[in-house]
């Protein structure tokens, strides 16, 4: 099986029920076409993340995720290119609820299996100081929203109403019994 992503929480995400993926990243232009809606390009990249890897071997599983933040606005939050933008970001999400929603492709036997997760995240209200120190730590750096509910931002966080495993990155429930369904070899 192959893990078509460069992030470790996905790789943490199937360690942590005994799958052990090789893991080839897959480079595709991530950008939003102009007036792309959140859930069509969650989907698109996943999409895209799975079918430019390089294996030819259609016998290996291929997975692949993207996973966006975004307002109830439609307004899609990547990873921040600054502290500025981070802060931005923090700010928006600040005392209310957005949406977290990760997709996922599996290419398998020459057939593509996908499917969208979206979780409801309310956040607390942040003060300027707890958005400046968060920052600090570096943690937003390289997460959609610009902060991880894994780690130090789930002090952020009010309530969920979802999968928490999709808010990290890979709704690993869905994943695991997809891929059974499949009939994937998962040790």
């Amino acid at each position: 099986m192959i893990l078509a992503s460069a992030s470790p929480r996905r790789k943490e995400l199937l360690n942590q029920v005994g799958i052990y993926p090789k893991i080839i990243p897959s480079s595709c232009d991530e950008h939003a076409y102009p007036n792309e809606q959140p859930l069509d390009l969650v989907q698109r990249l996943a999409h895209m993340k799975a079918h430019a890897c390089p294996c030819t071997d259609t016998s290996t599983c291929v997975l692949a995720a993207d996973t966006i933040v975004w307002t109830q606005t439609g307004k899609i939050l990547g990873k921040p290119h600054d502290d500025n933008d981070a802060a931005y970001k923090l700010r928006l999400l600040s005392g209310g609820m957005h949406n977290v929603s990760t997709a996922v492709s599996i290419l398998y036997h020459g057939k593509e299996t996908a499917f969208i997760s979206t979780t409801h995240v309310w956040f607390y209200a942040l003060s300027n100081e707890e958005i400046n120190a968060y920052i600090q730590t570096g943690e937003p750096r390289d997460k959609a929203g610009a902060y991880g509910i894994q780690g130090l931002g789930a002090a952020f966080v009010e309530h969920i109403e979802g999968d928490y495993y999709t808010v990290v990155g890979l709704p690993l429930a869905r994943v695991v019994r997809c891929l059974r369904q499949l009939g994937v070899k998962l040790t």
